[in-house]
């Protein structure tokens, strides 16, 4: 049986995929969200809206946001700067 993944909270932030907020043009000044992160242990944070309430009782069958998760909706642009920067395995 494959060992269920876990975050880890003391991996550190190790480079930005993609382009900030600010050169994307989806902020008003500041470099806040949304934005895209590969830690040092090879995870991704990935910052955006919460949007786990509005989308809770219109999941897929097969999806599961589980405690301690949320379901965060970051923009098109953001994830088409970060394809470059994620490598294909």
């Amino acid at each position: 049986m494959a060992k269920k993944w876990e975050a880890d909270p003391d991996a550190f932030f190790a480079r930005r995929l993609g382009k900030s907020s600010l050169e994307l043009g989806q902020t008003s000044g500041n470099t806040g969200c949304p934005d895209m992160w590969e830690l040092d242990n090879g995870d991704v944070a990935v910052i955006g809206a919460d949007l786990t309430a509005s989308y809770e009782g219109r999941l897929p069958d097969d999806v599961r946001v589980d405690p301690g998760e949320r379901l965060v909706i970051i923009p098109r642009a953001t994830i088409l700067a970060a394809k470059a920067d994620i490598p294909d395995a």
